[in-house]
């Protein structure tokens, strides 16, 4: 067997024909900057090539199904093992996907509770247990040896009724006694009750001592017993406690039927087990009035936000007030009568005179009004729009459900329980918390012989989460709510579950989003997973993971076009030992990433917040410094996205924008923001989900390249306007393909193939539109350069030049102009938001808050964003970053420091005030910083 992966001939993207030899089963890391050909040389030629390969293993009957996926432009690639990526990209929107449903832990909780699960009454919470026949003659054996005991079988329970017929049945049937109301009477005698009073009625079926002899006797009795009663026996003897028993999952006293216990009882994806009331959501999504009204202000004027360039559904509004006394739509929403409000929101079905005008006149036709919440429920089911989707939803809220208190599941399910905790409670706890609860669960012998392995699985998976930084998440915590760091890691506990051998395991930056106090558990974690005979290739820049690299690949020197070499490679020692960029910075001699202590810049104001206490937070009071380049730092789950987003941003956006409707998160006030003109959130939520929305849409830049092509003379002989070079319009674009480049292939039960568009070859647009060129380059060719050579291209057009400059400048030149938008990494998409919002001209102080802007990006990348983070508070504005790079925190004018731990034990401000006043701290950050200082030659500068 080959003991390295040798790459010869590599040109995929912008490698430059390299060759490279990556030893197996080592901790190998590939750095450079961003852009240098990283994930090209990982993930688009190795990893690619890999599942190439398995896919091409398959025989032609599955291939038809998977799709082959192109070659990678590479001579040859030997000793490849089977692979599998973990990347740093979302897990989905699904919001049935939880923490417990993909990392599969859900599965085995299920498979613990359907064996080894104990069922209560869902109504008085009693213990329901089901007997079979010999269970129930060996439990008399145990505990009645010896005594005389009465076999009943029950029939009625506290009902009205004479019941003449049952006991005369009774007595046809040749039983002697019954007993009725606790009294025992003959059967053959005429017994009458009150048919306005409850009743119980038991049949005596045997009466007899507990002996050895007699235990077929016993037997036939309690089998008798339940045939008569369908599945219930009463034991009753002097002394004791009557005992009833059954062979159902039925409470004796509420006489509530519970289903069979088994593990699809407790999913709840399935009709069995979900809640029936939110069909296993947990919540109800509706249009919430809070969200889409602004009562301070008319209708017509604000009132109805979706509704601010709608005049025809505002005339349609006051066509029906008009018809009603006091209705008067000039006044604010608040003012106005109760009815009416009722009416506008939720509409009449009064028919009334409508009038529809368009260019050819007015039209006079009878309807009725809709009302702002059906108006929105029927534009939300109609619309084939993304971005239109994306306004209505913002209109939409969640309510947890008042049936499952948003567990999910039937009553009856969360009646089962497994030490003391029912299977919601197991998933909403902090997974911290679940592993010591598990540790200390005890099965009987026979329940752990049967889940017992099933327990195993479940210790070693939370385990991972728990070492990996990720202890404060809970099992129920939905996947769509995770960031990319924390999808990447909860996937990963899924790989160290599986336990396989002989992998190549590719992953994309797996510190996203650690506190360096994290990132040596993780590391540990990756170890372990290569010394069971893997191979595990990362993407990486940090510090502490290159350091603990068994095999370093270097690729640069530059990004782009000036990519795409092996610069170097070896051990962390050798590279340390040369003179690359990535050896400066592990020496700790690179210059320029923060600034020394004499330039630390003072505040200008102090935005005050007080008893911040959203999730985890402690009731706390923040300043927030302005004018200044601000720091929010503190390890995974201590609350540092809760108070930048829940608290700082929705707490702020509502003061600048009155259409602004989103809740921010619990606090009591906030002050000393008068100086802003705005809030700007940069978070690295994705520029588009579709594969039409790219970073020259989104910057802007893409308009005034078409207005340039527009003016064209090619252009302007043949009438063409902007809007032909727009591939969402009809005219300029493919219409075999509607602009899309691709077209889809349903797969029916499988997920959609995309095949290139065989008429315009993924151009996305006709011939004739594609004639129109500039110095060499149709629209579509200008759309597949980098923002590097499209800076080159249009260096004579400074209105298209300077705002790629600026996307230049925020560390993406190298991204291309037309890059389908879910192609871009969370730290991708955060800086081409960054570029956006730089390239606005502004008037006045502007707050910009960035979640861990580092993302993706190596040591010389962060330089480049610290200059334009500084240049950014020199113009006059403020930033406050969620940052673990100690680059950036120790370019910080000011930190605020989280903790001291995450979830439950996190939420506290632990430390504020400049790096240097952090260093000398004792929480996780200021022991790192410290190191930091005395490691770094600016560190020794400044220290």
């Amino acid at each position: 067997m080959e003991q390295s992966i040798k790459i010869t001939g590599a040109r995929q993207h912008n490698l430059k024909n390299i060759n490279v030899e990556i030893p197996k089963n080592q901790l190998v890391v590939v750095t450079g900057p961003s852009g240098s050909g990283k994930s090209s040389l990982a993930f688009d030629t190795i990893y690619a090539e890999g599942q190439r390969r398995y896919v091409e293993s398959l025989s032609s009957y599955a291939r038809q199904f998977l799709g082959m996926s192109d070659k990678p432009d590479v001579d040859d690639i030997s000793g490849l093992s089977p692979a599998i990526s973990i990347e740093q990209k979302g897990t989905g929107h699904n919001p049935r996907s939880t923490v417990g449903t993909v990392t599969e832990i859900y599965d085995y909780l299920r498979l613990l509770f359907g064996r080894a699960g104990t069922p209560h009454c869902p109504s008085c919470g009693k213990e329901v247990r089901r007997y079979s026949v010999d269970e129930i003659v060996d439990k008399i054996y145990r505990d009645y040896d010896g005594k005389p005991i009465e076999i009943l079988s029950p029939l009625v329970k506290g009902k009205k009724g004479e019941y003449k017929n049952l006991l005369l049945k009774l007595h046809r049937q040749g039983y002697l006694k019954a007993r009725v109301d606790g009294t025992v009477l003959w059967l053959e005698e005429e017994i009458e009750l009150d048919k306005k009073k409850k009743h119980t009625i038991e049949c005596l079926i045997d009466r007899l001592r507990v002996k050895e002899e007699n235990r077929q006797r016993l037997s036939e009795a309690v089998e008798m017993a339940m045939k008569l009663s369908e599945g219930f026996v009463l034991l009753v003897t002097e002394g004791m406690d009557d005992l009833e028993l059954t062979e159902k999952y039925i409470c004796p006293d509420c006489e509530i039927s519970l289903p069979e216990i088994e593990p699809r009882l407790f999913s709840f994806n399935n009709p069995y087990g979900a809640c029936p009331d939110c069909s296993g959501l947990g919540v109800h999504l509706h249009f919430s009035e809070e969200l889409a009204v602004n009562p301070e202000y008319p209708i017509g004027e604000g009132g109805f936000i979706p509704w601010k360039s709608m005049k025809y559904m505002i005339q349609k509004a006051e066509l029906m007030a008009a018809r009603h006394d006091g209705w008067d739509l000039s006044k604010p929403f608040k003012d106005l009568p109760e009815e009416a409000k009722k009416t506008l929101l939720y509409g009449s079905d009064e028919v009334i005179p409508m009038i529809f005008s368009d260019k050819n006149g007015d039209w006079e036709y009878n309807g009725h009004y809709p009302g702002l919440i059906p108006w929105l429920e029927k534009r939300l089911g109609e619309t084939e729009s993304e971005n239109y989707r994306e306004e209505l939803l913002r209109y939409r809220e969640e309510d947890i459900c008042k049936s499952c208190n948003g567990a999910r599941l039937k009553p009856e399910v969360l009646a089962v329980t497994l030490g003391g905790y029912n299977i919601a409670q197991f998933t909403e706890m902090p997974i911290e918390d679940l592993v010591t609860v598990l540790d200390t669960l005890q099965l009987g012998e026979r329940e752990n012989k049967i889940v017992g392995q099933a327990l195993i699985e479940v210790r070693k998976r939370l385990a991972f989460l728990n070492n990996v930084g990720a202890g404060y998440l809970s099992l129920s915590r939905r996947a769509d709510t995770l960031s990319g760091g924390e999808s990447q890691r909860i996937r990963l506990a899924t790989q160290i579950g599986s336990q396989l051998t002989g992998v190549l395991y590719v992953l994309d930056e797996p510190t996203i989003g650690l506190h360096p106090r994290d990132t040596n558990r993780l590391l540990d974690t990756l170890k372990d997973i290569r010394d069971i005979g893997n191979t595990v290739i990362i993407v990486e820049h940090d510090r502490e993971t290159m350091m603990a690299a068994d095999h370093i690949l270097e690729l640069g020197p530059e990004a782009g076009e000036n990519g795409g070499n092996l610069i170097a490679c070896g051990s962390s020692a050798d590279i340390i030992a040369g003179n690359t960029p990535t050896a400066l910075y592990l020496r700790g001699e690179a210059d320029g990433t923060y600034r020394p202590k004499p330039k630390r810049r003072k505040a200008k104001g102090k935005i005050k917040v007080t008893g911040c206490r959203e999730n985890n937070l402690k009731n706390i009071n923040v300043e927030v410094p302005l004018g200044v380049l601000a720091s929010l730092s503190g390890v995974s789950g201590s609350g540092k996205s809760t108070l930048l987003y829940e608290i700082l941003y929705k707490g702020l956006k509502g003061k600048f924008d009155r259409e602004y409707r989103d809740r921010a998160g619990k606090f009591d006030g906030i002050s000393g923001y008068e100086s802003l003109r705005n809030v700007v959130l940069v978070d690295q939520s994705p520029i588009g989900r579709t594969p039409r929305s790219n970073p020259a849409t989104y910057t802007g830049v893409f308009t005034p390249i078409r207005e340039f092509f527009a003016q064209l003379p090619e252009s302007k002989l043949r009438g063409y306007m902007p809007g032909r070079f727009s591939f969402n319009v009809k005219g300029g674009r493919c219409e075999s393909c509607k602009g899309d480049g691709e077209l889809k292939v349903s797969m029916l039960f499988l997920q959609d193939v995309y095949v290139k568009c065989d008429v315009c070859k993924g151009t996305r647009y006709n011939r004739e539109t594609l004639e129109v060129k500039y110095k060499g380059l149709s629209i579509a060719d200008v759309l597949a350069l980098s923002v590097d050579e499209a800076v080159e291209h249009f260096k004579d057009i400074p209105r298209i030049v300077n705002k790629l400059k600026v996307i230049q400048e925020a560390g993406l030149g190298y991204i291309k102009l037309g890059q389908p938008a879910p192609t871009l990494s969370g730290g991708e998409a955060q800086r081409v938001k960054l570029a956006t919002e730089l390239s606005k001209k502004f008037r006045g102080s502007t707050l910009y808050l960035l979640d861990e802007p580092t993302t993706g990006l190596h040591y010389n990348d962060v330089k480049k964003l610290l200059k334009l983070l500084h240049k950014l508070v020199d113009s006059g504005s403020s930033v406050l970053v969620i940052e673990h790079n100690l680059d950036v925190l120790a370019s910080a004018d000011y930190i605020m420091d989280l903790g001291p731990e995450g979830g439950r034990r996190g939420g506290d401000l632990i430390a504020k005030g400049t790096p240097e006043e952090i260093a000398a701290s004792d929480g996780p950050t200021g022991r790192y910083l410290a190191a930091f200082f005395n490691d770094t030659k600016e560190g020794r500068k400044a220290g």
